[in-house]
């Protein structure tokens, strides 16, 4: 029965992989949700930290993407439910799961549904945006993808003010393991001119057997296809660059070549994983934007451009060791 729930969270990466962990480990899902108007952002972000000595909590960070302001609500371990078959979390009074989130916090109180739901493709043998490295068992931190874009119903009460968010947009992701890479550079959007498109980038340093390595996954939701430039399918980083004003990335592969160049906005502190404690601190914005171009790459033909808005982009550590990478 261990064998088969091992390997059922294996393969769905979406729910909790933490039982069994009793230090040096974190697990969180980020919920991205914007109004239909675009004029509200949030980011509220679930999880659970041990430290060294075993030491943990739970909590909920609300990043407010338009205020840039973040709160973190800590929880008892003991408030912290999470269902082995399917991707349900309830933490005291407050409910996440694949289709809705319940929230009932010191200003901040309603309850969102998610429907049309776009997962990550979950092969038996490449399950979710890891791919392959899913399988490796000393991974720094893992990665999932659970929706890269769905609409949105329902309303929030924030500070004494309703907040309606009918029509809105959202994406959900998760990353579980140790720490945050020593440097990453992540951004995502699914506001574009037409809705149906939604983008997911990151660019990260990883620890491998004593060295590292530069990886990436990204994918591009375009069309009812989903366009995907990993380390793992044979894609190249052809450039990167990242200053306070803007953050460039070509990404190469076979078929295709992606061109992205985003515009850095306003960003908010928030709390992120050390050894599974919740010591570190990385910026993000909600407000970036993102112009992206997707190239034929045996035609040398452009396919498709716009620009996505309502963008989360974040810059973290020790960037350099990325961008040496390219140049």
């Amino acid at each position: 029965m261990g064998l088969f729930a091992a390997l059922h969270r294996k393969l769905n990466p979406e729910i909790f992989q933490g039982p069994g962990q009793s230090s040096n480990y974190f697990e969180g899902w980020y919920f991205k949700v914007v109004n239909a108007s675009q004029n509200r952002a949030f980011a509220f972000i679930p999880g659970i930290a041990l430290d060294k000595n075993g030491q943990g909590h739970a909590f909920i960070q609300v990043l407010d993407g338009i205020q840039e302001t973040a709160c973190y609500h800590r929880f008892d371990l003991a408030d912290f439910e999470a269902d082995s078959r399917v991707f349900k979390l309830q933490l005291a009074n407050n409910f996440f799961s694949e289709q809705t989130l319940s929230l009932q916090l010191p200003d901040l109180q309603g309850e969102l549904s998610f429907d049309q739901n776009t997962p990550w493709p979950k092969p038996w043998y490449s399950p979710g945006i890891m791919g392959p490295f899913s399988f490796v068992p000393f991974m720094q931190c893992y990665h999932g993808i659970v929706s890269m874009d769905h609409c949105i119903s329902g309303y929030l009460d924030y500070k004494g003010e309703r907040l309606n968010f009918d029509g809105g947009r959202g994406y959900l992701e998760k990353d579980w393991g140790r720490s945050f890479p020593s440097a990453y550079i992540w951004m995502q959007t699914n506001h574009f001119s037409s809705q149906g498109i939604s983008l997911k980038v990151s660019v990260a340093n990883i620890p491998w057997l004593g060295s590292s390595f530069v990886g990436f996954i990204a994918g591009l939701w375009l069309k009812g296809q989903l366009i995907q430039f990993t380390t793992y399918n044979g894609t190249r980083l052809k450039h990167c660059y990242a200053d306070t004003k803007k953050v460039e990335i070509i990404l190469q592969n076979r078929r295709h070549l992606l061109k992205l160049s985003a515009l850095r906005s306003g960003s908010t502190e928030l709390a992120s994983p050390i050894q599974g404690a919740m010591q570190g601190k990385i910026e993000e914005s909600m407000t970036a934007e993102i112009k992206v171009e997707l190239w034929d790459q045996k035609r040398n033909v452009l396919m498709w451009q716009d620009t996505g808005r309502s963008a989360g982009l974040e810059v973290a550590g020790a960037i350099e060791t990325i961008l040496k990478y390219t140049h």
